[in-house]
């Protein structure tokens, strides 16, 4: 156990800093890939008129659309870190 302060105790030690990222490459271009599949198949899902006959859409495909468009682009700017760009603002 970690001890923080007299009161606080943590059960394990944090990652150190330095090491190496968990997500590599090709499981970062994996999870890009079937984000981006999910996202187009929402939006021709949501894109699609509504069938009265069928009743309600039962699935938000819009939002999941939004989401999964969301999460593909934080995947697109852990791949460019992870090709040795910076991203965001470096304060030291």
């Amino acid at each position: 156990m970690v001890k923080l302060s007299e009161t606080a105790w943590l059960p394990f030690l944090g990652p150190a800093c330095d090491r190496a990222s968990q997500m590599d490459l090709p499981l970062t271009l994996t999870i890009a890939g079937v984000l981006l599949t999910l996202a187009l198949f929402a939006g021709w899902r949501g894109a699609r008129p509504p069938n009265p006959h069928r009743g309600p859409r039962l699935m938000p495909w819009r939002f999941i659309m939004l989401l999964a468009a969301a999460g593909l682009l934080a995947m697109l700017v852990h791949v460019v870190n992870l090709l040795g760009m910076t991203t965001g603002q470096q304060n030291r």
